[in-house]
């Protein structure tokens, strides 16, 4: 399933060179694989199809909100994960319908309830009582009856960075379960509300399917129990969560591993299971095309000064996350250096002690892995524009997101009257 690869000396996505489009579109930019997000979806997805007599794969929006991107995963089956009402409008906009759209987060307004309600989404994954009040209120209004599961924090340690971790007792998100299973008889009674499933989410980026395990296995306690008191469970939102292979080193669980755990423990329990993967789907899908500034060689150190910066591609400044680099010249890796961009931080490092060919300013290198929470995290920090978005398919390729300009980075801002 990767898309990437060396031919005749070059690096390619696909059958198009990456320096073809370097010689056109200024760098950095986002290339994505067409074929490598289709590839990964239909691995996903087909094993969910295959273990589980029923299933939606939801893409989680927040991971890349490019509108290309949406629309292809559309005509492709899936549904959508989305965490506020630009998504929602985003996701309808792309051609996700409404009834395979799941709301989750944990600061939902009024407005934004208020617009699920009003286009009959999938689901809301509500995440508190008074949340469930809100809505309960805003349904009961529109005459409606809002489908809804409440998120259930399970007390899972995911073992992934602190910072993507969702389902312990100390996490921002979910309910306790016995106070969740309370809430559930309160609501089944309520004028707006139709409990209809239960969510469980433990976290980000896990290689290990023990977390996965111990949710899905809470996840059917929590169904056998609720049912005893009446409540229909018609669904269970597993999240998503499954990670990727990011370094060599790292061993990522298969669809295949994951979805027969799924299969073997949620299989028999006639719901259908909603997964919300992300990161799984597009992180290697993509590469972020850099172009190498200078060379800078300190006493003790080598550095690699790129024109992509931490406000491109944030990942390793807030998670330590590493991606793998490489050069788009095929050579040999004999050269140590620390990669850095030109934001005026010092987290602002890609990666030290790498091995690359020997480089010169001028020379494009790509980091890796970079499709997930990519574009979709980047900002105008130093006041630098968000950098072009490439969809590549086959020997074509196009500009779907569009180099901003100083124009468009002024276009909102205004001039007090006294100044």
């Amino acid at each position: 399933m990767n898309a990437f690869h060396y031919q005749n000396g070059q690096l390619y996505a696909e059958n198009t060179a990456l320096y073809d489009i370097a010689e056109n579109i200024p760098t950095p930019f986002y290339v994505y694989s067409q074929q490598g997000i289709l590839d990964h979806f239909a691995a996903f997805d087909g094993a969910a199809k295959k273990h589980l007599k029923q299933a939606l794969t939801c893409f989680a929006i927040k991971s890349n909100a490019n509108p290309s991107v949406l629309k292809l995963l559309a005509q492709a089956g899936a549904g959508a994960d989305i965490v506020s009402g630009g998504e929602l409008l985003l996701a309808l906009k792309s051609g996700i319908p409404a009834d395979k759209i799941v709301f989750s987060g944990v600061g939902k307004t009024r407005e934004e309830l208020t617009l699920a309600v009003e286009n009959n989404i999938k689901q809301i994954n509500v995440e508190s009582e008074e949340e469930a009040l809100m809505l309960d209120e805003i349904a009961a209004l529109a005459g409606k009856k809002a489908k809804i599961a409440l998120r259930i924090n399970p007390d899972v340690d995911a073992h992934t960075h602190y910072k993507i971790t969702t389902g312990k007792k100390e996490n921002k998100f979910g309910i306790d379960w016995e106070k969740a299973r309370s809430l559930y008889r309160l609501f089944s009674e309520s004028k707006g509300l139709q409990p209809v499933g239960i969510d469980v989410h433990v976290g980000s980026q896990l290689l290990d399917l023990e977390p996965f395990e111990a949710a899905f296995e809470r996840a059917a306690e929590i169904v056998y129990s609720l049912r005893d008191d009446g409540i229909d469970i018609r669904t269970i939102d597993v999240g998503g969560g499954l990670g990727v292979a990011y370094q060599p080193i790292d061993q990522a669980p298969s669809p295949e591993m994951y979805m027969t755990l799924a299969g073997r423990i949620l299989g028999n329990l006639n719901c259908e299971i909603v997964f919300e993967p992300g990161r799984f789907l597009l992180a290697q899908s993509a590469v972020l095309v850099s172009r190498v500034v200078r060379v800078k060689q300190t006493e003790t150190r080598r550095f690699l000064v790129l024109d992509a910066g931490m406000n491109d591609l944030i990942r390793p400044a807030i998670y330590e996350a590493y991606h793998d680099i490489a050069a788009v010249k095929e050579g040999i890796n004999d050269h140590s250096y620390d990669v850095v961009g030109p934001i005026c931080e010092s987290s602002d490092t890609f990666g030290t002690d790498r091995q690359l060919p020997a480089m010169k300013a001028g020379d494009l290198v790509v980091i890796k892995t970079a499709g997930a929470y990519g574009a979709s995290m980047a900002s105008n920090y130093n006041f630098r524009p968000l950098c072009a978005e490439i969809l590549v398919n086959g020997s074509d390729y196009a500009v779907i997101r569009e180099r901003q300009t100083l124009d468009d980075m002024l276009a909102l801002t205004r001039s007090a009257p006294w100044l």
